[in-house]
């Protein structure tokens, strides 16, 4: 495969995982701006190892071959704070030692300078998430819907040129979890991030109304359009 040109959004160019010798999974797949496709399967394919991948921490003890792009960049070659990729996980992960407000601002790339400017990010953040007034909170004050807001919000402010969801509804009841997925969709859109999903929740994958990747035991890969 030729070196994909700029826009073009996440490439993932004969990716192949493998762990003590066993090939979990094998991928070709290109995401375009602004499309979310899902990655389903059993446990043990290599779903969250394949984000891992993507975004450079791949634990040790597996191994990976192939090439990523992202808007015609290689970046499987750079480290993890070089390739601009985003990821939520099941957990918000928010800093208790921290405000929301600060929890939002340690996101914030270094060209973002002074404290006005900052803040003004912030402060936008919030908005957008309905939590305007809220960055003097303590996050251990907020609902779980509230935390996962502003666990997006951070990865948003990080500037990613793509998102990865790694099971990021998963611990949420029914009514908040069509919510938040709705919210979370709706920013990538917005920000045209290529964005890859993993899941086992069909309702996550009919909601993306994009492509669905399963990935099967003994390398069976298929995609449904």
């Amino acid at each position: 495969m030729k070196q994909p040109d700029k826009n073009t959004g996440l490439t993932l160019d004969d990716v192949r995982i493998s762990v003590r010798g066993q090939q979990l999974c094998d991928v070709n797949l290109t995401v375009a701006a602004g499309e979310i496709v899902t990655v389903m399967g059993p446990s043990g394919v290599g779903k969250s190892s394949l984000l891992a991948y993507v975004c450079g921490t791949l634990a040790c003890g597996f191994d990976a071959v192939g090439r990523v792009f992202l808007n015609g960049t290689q970046i499987d070659t750079l480290a993890p704070q070089d390739r601009h990729v985003g990821i939520l996980f099941q957990d918000d992960l928010l800093f208790p030692h921290l405000s929301v407000g600060g929890n939002l601002a340690f996101a914030l790339p270094a060209h973002i300078k002074g404290r006005g400017p900052r803040r003004d990010a912030v402060e936008q953040a919030l908005a957008i998430a309905d939590l305007a007034g809220f960055a003097d909170r303590d996050p251990a004050t907020l609902s779980g819907g509230q935390r996962a807001r502003v666990a997006v919000m951070r990865v948003l402010l990080s500037q990613p040129r793509a998102l990865l969801l790694d099971e990021p509804f998963s611990k949420l009841d029914a009514t908040l979890r069509d919510q938040f997925r709705r919210f979370v969709f709706d920013q990538a859109r917005k920000q045209a991030l290529p964005t890859l999903l993993v899941t086992h929740d069909p309702d996550d994958a009919s909601a993306t109304g994009g492509p669905i990747l399963t990935l099967m035991a003994q390398n069976d890969d298929v995609i449904v359009p």
